[in-house]
């Protein structure tokens, strides 16, 4: 795509109608962007106080890239990103170097966008000044307590009522919205497992703590790129993020953390507890002692049961992102499964030509989409399987494989199943299947309805089957 087709004004939806989005997260914050440049108008309803306490980064893989992208921001994204060229991999227990894989020019070219890393807080902050500036208003210390999905309203902790005519629930897996979609399937509560009892501690290191030690700065040097330990039921990673000089820090350990949110910091000795759990390499401990000065968080590493539906039987409450396809945290693919939401939610509504549409654009909003995030879903576990395996044959194959590649001076995980998935996951654009929706079913539904045809028409019936 040319740079005057990516900066070009988008097309405005021709009846604008108001949406409530719960939620200020990568989900909330980029459909608030999406919406607002087809011109529908966007509250979004944040509980927290917007301080953005965030740590960690974020890695943008170039199905997610492109669409920032295509929107226009590359001068912004470069600011606070730099572009991903490799990862190496290693033995957590030894720190014994066994391969690299090397994202080529041509998956990029095929792709469309780049490998990026960021601050998650900048990412935020970033969609957060473009959501305001485009006109969308933002309410922090806006906590919902309680969704009547069948009259689009909202009720707020401090008691205020607010309605819209989507209400788009973007507030995490444990958040109201999800719950509310729960209730109306008729589902009390929802079962989730740890997975094997595993927790994510995530935290961030000044980058001139690393060059200064002998045994660290080679991770500084050469190409960017991400250091990936794989272990016995653990693994960590390290890579340099943009826009700040710092390097974000991510450990995947057995052990029990309680339930809470990425917002929520923890003493940073969790840290050094869980690598001295782990027995691991003695530069990953080093890594721990220099986080010393940053904050930690830590989350459990869960599995959430597929959610069914992911609108509400009004026709007039949808949910998105985390809350409505939770993905274990930290993944590759967690933050591009959000802006992949809100690229194709817009794409959909900038149709909307009359209110009767707006049940059907959400459900084919549901269609689009739920089978693309369990694909990844399913790639994500793989992978972390991969990377995570016990000592065995499972263990040794992949080292060995990995080895005698690094030999050959070819990739890594250039015949592993589970990369070779991803490969595909890259290539995906969530705007063009929108698009591909609209032009094969949108328009002829349209028409059939036009030219009378009931609601069980052919023409009609790819979009209502998915009510029932």
């Amino acid at each position: 795509m040319s740079a005057e087709a990516q900066t070009a004004p988008p097309l405005e939806a021709l009846l604008k109608i108001d949406f409530l989005i719960i939620g200020a997260g990568i989900a909330g914050l980029a459909s608030a962007v999406a919406l607002r440049r087809i011109g529908h108008r966007v509250t979004v309803l944040e509980k927290d106080d917007g301080s953005n306490q965030t740590s960690g980064g974020c890695r943008m893989p170039p199905n997610m890239s492109k669409i920032l992208l295509n929107w226009g921001f590359e001068e912004e994204l470069r600011e606070i990103s730099l572009i991903a060229e490799a990862m190496h991999l290693m033995i957590y227990e030894s720190g014994e170097f066994i391969g690299t894989h090397r994202w080529t020019k041509e998956i990029i070219k095929e792709a469309g966008g780049s490998f990026m890393f960021t601050h998650h807080r900048d990412l935020l902050q970033l969609l957060k000044t473009i959501a305001l500036s485009s006109g969308a208003e933002i309410r922090h210390n806006a906590e919902v307590v309680s969704i009547d999905s069948t009259g689009q309203t909202v009720t707020l902790a401090n008691g205020d009522v607010l309605t819209a005519d989507v209400v788009v629930g973007a507030d995490g897996p444990d958040g109201i919205s999800r719950r509310s979609i729960l209730k109306d399937s008729n589902v009390d509560c929802e079962t989730n497992s740890s997975l094997s009892g595993t927790v994510i501690y995530n935290t961030t290191i000044p980058a001139q703590s690393i060059y200064n030690d002998t045994d660290l700065a080679p991770l500084t040097e050469g190409e960017h790129a991400a250091y990936t330990w794989m272990g016995n039921g653990c693994n960590a990673m390290v890579f340099h993020i943009g826009g700040v000089d710092e390097f974000s820090f991510t450990l995947t350990a057995p052990g029990d953390a309680p339930e809470g949110s990425w917002a929520e910091n923890v003493p940073i000795t969790h840290l050094a507890d869980a690598l001295a759990s782990t027995h691991c390499e003695p530069r990953l401990h080093k890594l721990g002692r220099l986080a010393a000065n940053s904050s930690l968080t830590r989350i459990p590493l869960k599995k959430y049961e597929e959610l069914k539906h992911w609108v509400h039987s009004s026709g007039r409450m949808l949910v998105i992102g985390e809350a409505a396809h939770p993905i274990p945290a930290r993944s590759f693919q967690g933050s591009a499964m959000a802006v992949e939401d809100a690229a194709a939610l817009a794409k959909l509504f900038l149709h909307l030509l009359n209110p009767d549409q707006i049940s059907s654009f959400l459900w084919a909003f549901q269609d689009l989409r739920q089978e693309r995030c369990e694909k990844v879903l399913r790639g994500e576990l793989g992978n972390l399987d991969v990377i995570s395996y016990p000592p065995g044959a499972l263990q040794q194959a992949r080292d060995d494989d990995m080895r005698a590649k690094h030999a050959a001076g070819k990739g890594a995980l250039d015949s592993i199943s589970e990369w070779d998935q991803n490969k595909g996951v890259f290539g995906y654009n969530a705007e063009d299947a929108a698009d591909e929706w609209w032009i094969q079913w949108g328009i002829l539904r349209e028409r059939a309805k036009e030219n009378g045809a009931p609601l069980g028409h052919p023409l009609n019936v790819r979009v209502e089957h998915l009510v029932h």
